[in-house]
């Protein structure tokens, strides 16, 4: 390990999972985010104190679609992990412009800064929706990803393809990692199981999609930041890998399983897949497996009950 690893993203979800493991491990990390307003700015600050305790942690308000200051963001970096995105399949059919701006204008900044700075490893976040519905199951990365139902993964694709544009003018090493269904402590608002948790709790509708007649790869955080630190780590040129649990599951399973833990009954109302919804998601991980030893630990049982954990003790 030498010079600073930095995390753009670094105040949501999975970004702050691994600027904790990044530490954890000695690290020296900077972080920036913008704290955009998609779910709440407080969580997202809350997130960056916690890190804030760890003294090789620095944070700076950012925004990767800024045309200046990249200088001294990237200054004595030598990796970086970006996961700054505006994440959603759906609210992406609304906003695509937004998408657009953040997802690929704003990824070419971090790409060209990169190069600049000279940085040996970049790990860019993907996202399972480039497969759209796909035509083999389960998903592997030589699929032809190029029929994507939303503008959310146009723009992923668009970013995985500029990036091999990236590393074969510059000799940029990246990993792309396309993440399956992430969830756990600190997810976000829009996600599922969230959406769940928060019917259960406080009796609040929730919505699913075609009687929950959907499959989805879950995958616990704490697995996606192993792979992201793997990849970190094992520099190949340019390589794109699948990060999931392997195991798809039902998404009326999923609303089981909560409604278990939580002794109750969730709020649901079904109502039918929009057609940016893909119908079953599922990662074939040899690749990841192989190169970095990936190998997830947490079955969906075992997260579904560290999530409702410590949402229930939020």
């Amino acid at each position: 390990m030498s010079g600073t690893v930095l995390v753009t993203g670094a105040a949501g979800f999975i970004g702050s999972h691994v600027c904790e493991a990044l530490l954890a491990r000695g690290e020296t990390v900077a972080g920036i985010d913008n704290l955009d307003p998609y779910y709440s700015p407080a969580e997202k600050r809350a997130n960056v104190a916690a890190l804030q305790a760890w003294s090789r942690f620095s944070f700076h308000e950012f925004d990767v679609r800024n045309a200046d200051g990249w200088a001294s963001v990237v200054a004595g970096v030598d990796r970086i992990v970006h996961l700054a995105a505006l994440a959603g399949v759906r609210a992406s059919v609304d906003q695509p412009l937004e998408y657009v701006a953040v997802n690929v204008d704003g990824t070419v900044r971090v790409l060209a800064a990169a190069v600049q700075a000279g940085v040996r490893q970049l790990v860019l976040a993907s996202t399972s929706s480039v497969y759209g519905q796909g035509t083999a199951f389960p998903f592997r990365e030589d699929l032809p990803a190029d029929r994507p139902l939303a503008p959310y993964p146009a723009t992923k694709r668009a970013a995985e393809m500029l990036a091999y544009s990236y590393h074969v003018a510059h000799g940029l090493n990246v990993s792309v990692l396309r993440f399956f269904s992430v969830y756990g402590p600190r997810g976000r608002p829009d996600m599922m199981p969230r959406l769940l948790a928060e019917s259960l709790l406080h009796g609040s509708s929730v919505t699913l999609f075609s009687g929950g007649q959907m499959w989805r790869d879950w995958t616990y955080v704490s697995d996606i930041v192993a792979g992201v630190l793997g990849a970190l780590d094992t520099p190949r040129g340019y390589e794109i890998y699948n990060l999931g649990c392997g195991v798809p599951v039902l998404s009326a399973d999923v609303v089981r399983h909560l409604e278990r833990m939580a002794g109750r009954k969730a709020n649901v109302r079904t109502t039918p897949a929009p057609a940016s919804e893909v119908v079953r998601t599922g990662a074939d991980i040899s690749k990841a497996a192989a190169h970095f030893g990936y190998n997830p630990q947490i079955s969906v049982e075992t997260g579904l009950k560290l999530f409702w954990d410590w949402f229930a003790a939020r």
